[in-house]
């Protein structure tokens, strides 16, 4: 019998197999179900800075206007009418009711504010962590990139300063330095780091000439980009890494973990597949660790991470070398 167990966050978890977050949280049954099919835990789906700063008139009004603030999911999707701050943290403590394994809270937030103090709130709702994700695409032609990180260190610390329950960080991959700004969160106490953030792009509808969003499935090759950064920065930073984005079987749990991930967080694939395919997930990677003679994921985890490569120099180049020298 493989240990299965890990700790994340410094919270102890009974799986890696983490659910995102996602729709899947806007009902207590279905919250439930993923406890029963052996989550280790599940992320609650983000309270919106703008739920905070906006009442519900202005709030639809914006949305109206700007379009519909997304979470990193797939269908079935969410009314484009976001209910309020107060309405959410309601739900966070029903929430956390009904189930006894680990939940983690969720800030979606774009600029500092005194929206942070609602950080404090979700933390008195039972929470066992909080994730802040920092959703926002940079247009303004005069602005740094200097300024836009210092302005993500502003909110995380801001936010830590809320709360005594751990924090992680949703990054975006679309920094000049992933490695320089993971390690100055790491400085300021960043419990994990979540590998990446998923952009949503819209596309033009030739016919009405207009914009059209739409939400779609995240798909096996995107979690390439997460999966290299995290062998990157496995032994650069103390914070837990979990990898999202890309995540649809139990072997690509197995690749996060040999990169260095301590979790992964799951949502595009139990929309595909139902909340039960947890199930299938844990077992494609018990019988990987049973034929590999692995106990525990510690005996395999960052064993392809930089850290552990003979030449941690060449770990960047040279497997693009041998790639590009390889085609015919």
């Amino acid at each position: 019998m493989v240990d299965f167990s890990t700790t994340y966050m410094g919270i102890p978890l009974k799986s890696p197999l983490v659910v995102a977050a996602s729709t899947i949280s806007s009902m207590t049954d279905r919250i439930e179900l993923a406890e029963q099919m052996g989550a280790g835990a599940l992320v609650i789906r983000s309270l919106f800075e703008e739920q905070i700063l906006y009442d519900q008139q202005q709030l639809n009004d914006f949305l109206a206007v700007e379009g519909q603030v997304a979470e990193s999911t797939a269908p079935p999707f969410a009314s484009t009418t976001l209910k309020g701050a107060e309405e959410h943290l309601k739900w966070v403590e029903h929430a956390r009711e009904k189930v006894n394994m680990p939940l983690i809270a969720s800030l979606n937030a774009v600029s500092p504010g005194s929206w942070v103090a609602y950080a404090r709130q979700l933390e008195q709702t039972g929470v066992n962590g909080l994730e802040l994700n920092v959703y926002s695409i940079a247009t303004d032609s005069q602005k740094r990139g200097a300024e836009i990180e210092q302005e993500l260190y502003q909110i995380v610390e801001a936010v830590r300063a809320e709360v005594n329950i751990p924090v992680a960080v949703k990054l975006s991959s679309g920094y000049t330095s992933v490695m320089n700004v993971a390690t100055e969160l790491d400085r300021r106490g960043v419990a994990a780091l979540v590998l990446f953030n998923r952009f949503f792009q819209p596309t033009i509808d030739v016919e009405t000439e207009s914009l059209f969003n739409e939400m779609s499935y995240s798909q096996p090759e995107e979690m390439k980009v997460p999966l290299r950064w995290t062998a990157l920065l496995y032994g650069h930073v103390k914070a837990d890494l979990a990898l999202t984005t890309g995540v649809h079987t139990g072997q690509d749990a197995v690749r996060a973990i040999l990169a260095g991930a301590t979790v992964v967080q799951v949502a595009a694939t139990l929309f595909k597949n139902g909340i039960p395919y947890l199930l299938t997930m844990r077992q494609e990677m018990e019988e990987w660790m049973a034929q590999k003679g692995y106990q525990s994921l510690a005996d395999f985890r960052a064993k392809l991470s930089q850290q552990n490569c003979p030449d941690p120099a060449a770990f960047e180049r040279a497997h693009y070398l041998k790639l590009i020298f390889s085609q015919r």
